[in-house]
């Protein structure tokens, strides 16, 4: 074999490395930072929560997760993914376990931002994870490190019947061991990414603090942001609030509301990297309009009122009905959380760690707003089916600036303005 093959198959054994320990790590991150869905049920029956608190509660995890996302995707790009990936899995592996032995509900809040740590290694593991594969394959390799979403179902299918047996702080307690074994494993697997070699190496110019934020002035940023805020925080709210949704409306007890919830989750995970090649052969763009369409109807139909507080108002979406439609939303959710991370590298390509990192922060901040938004609204107007409503709104907010702003990329494009120009 030739110098040149044997580097080549290196490189790309060096990839699949990085790719595969990144998905399987994040996949335990994603099942700690979506762990208050199924022990939060029981929390919320010990400490007798009301649906805002219980909210707040299954929401402060992804609060976390999100705010450092930006800050954990730039020291990616000045520190390496490979060290501040396995840093981050210990500390929040560390305040999994420390969860475990809270008794008040000011302690619960405050241990679960420890535990929105793990929600954070999104944004470590696409910044660490693109240097290894060129452009036309991106897409792809993104999708598959994003389908550690499924780490949602794994948590909603062992987590009822671990609780069930041995209690919710023994959830806590294993979970948080299995964090720290991963951690470990990822650390001697893998090494540093080809772009952080090179600037460490003095091949590579290191960019300036304050140059990593620049692209965070263009507009076009925050519209990606908008829609990941639907296509992933909308994912993560559904995720953590359809448990307490079945057993509210449809009387489900928490061991089936749980296994009804992992099974929207696989397929609004594992989906994803389909979601990535899909950008890849089709372009990113014509995947977003897919996934509005089908979710501005599917939340369409799943805002008929679905039962009240008073149980006057009867059930109109039957069980068959909601589980079909529902997991139809988070199939194209999960082609749509694809489609914004392919446009991210390939408009910013030396600033991924960046504006992967505020795009991820308000796709989590969704996850953290939206389950409160919920329970708010559940409150309010005694209709379970509000929270679908909201997702409506935000569907067609997403999808009107879309369609204008892509207008008028095409009108100026027309008249010869630069393609750089056109960050809307």
């Amino acid at each position: 074999m030739s110098a040149l093959h044997q580097t080549q198959s290196t490189l790309k054994g060096a990839s699949a490395r990085a790719l595969w320990a990144s998905t399987g790590a994040f996949t335990i991150c994603f099942a700690i930072w979506t762990i208050f869905s199924i022990i939060g049920v029981r929390i919320k029956e010990d400490l007798g929560l009301s649906e805002a608190e219980f909210g707040l509660l299954i929401g402060m995890p992804i609060l976390t997760g999100s705010l450092v996302r930006i800050v954990l995707g730039i020291w990616t790009t000045r520190y390496g993914g490979r060290l501040v990936y396995t840093l981050t899995m210990l500390a929040a592996a560390l305040a999994t376990f420390l969860l475990g032995y809270a008794t008040t509900y000011p302690q619960m809040l405050l241990a679960g931002l420890g535990v929105g740590l793990a929600g954070g290694s999104f944004a470590v593991g696409v910044a660490y994870v693109s240097p290894f594969f060129p452009p036309e394959k991106q897409g792809t390799a993104l999708g598959i490190f994003g389908a550690g979403n499924v780490g949602a179902a794994v948590t909603k299918f062992l987590a009822p019947f671990v609780l069930v047996a041995f209690g919710w702080q023994a959830v806590a307690e294993i979970w948080a061991a299995v964090l720290a074994v991963t951690a470990i494993i990822f650390w001697f697997s893998t090494e540093d990414d080809p772009q952080f070699r090179a600037r460490r190496q003095g091949a590579a110019a290191r960019k300036s603090l304050l140059s990593e934020f620049e692209p965070l002035k263009n507009v076009q940023v925050w519209r990606f942001s908008l829609y990941y805020f639907f296509a992933f925080g909308g994912f993560v709210a559904l995720a953590l609030w359809l448990p307490r949704y079945l057993v509210g409306v449809y009387g489900f007890n928490i061991e089936t509301a749980g296994m009804i919830a992992a099974a929207y989750s696989i397929p609004g995970s594992i989906f994803r990297a389909y979601g990535g090649a899909l950008s890849d052969k089709l372009g990113a763009r014509k995947v977003m309009y897919a996934m509005f369409a089908v979710s501005a109807v599917a939340t369409a139909i799943l805002s008929v009122p679905a039962g009240s507080a008073s149980g006057a108002m009867p059930i109109m979406v039957t069980p068959l009905v909601f589980v079909v439609v529902t997991f139809v939303l988070g199939f194209v959710m999960s082609l749509g959380k694809a489609a914004v991370y392919k446009h991210i590298p390939v408009y910013y390509p030396t600033h991924v760690g960046a504006v992967g990192g505020v795009v991820g922060m308000m796709g989590g901040l969704g996850g953290f707003v939206l389950p409160i938004a919920f329970g708010y609204l559940k409150d309010v107007t005694g209709l379970w089916s509000s929270c679908f409503m909201l997702l409506f709104v935000i569907v067609a907010v997403s999808m009107i600036w879309m369609n204008v702003s892509i207008r008028q990329i095409k009108r100026e494009a027309d008249r010869g303005v630069p393609s750089g120009a056109l960050a809307r």
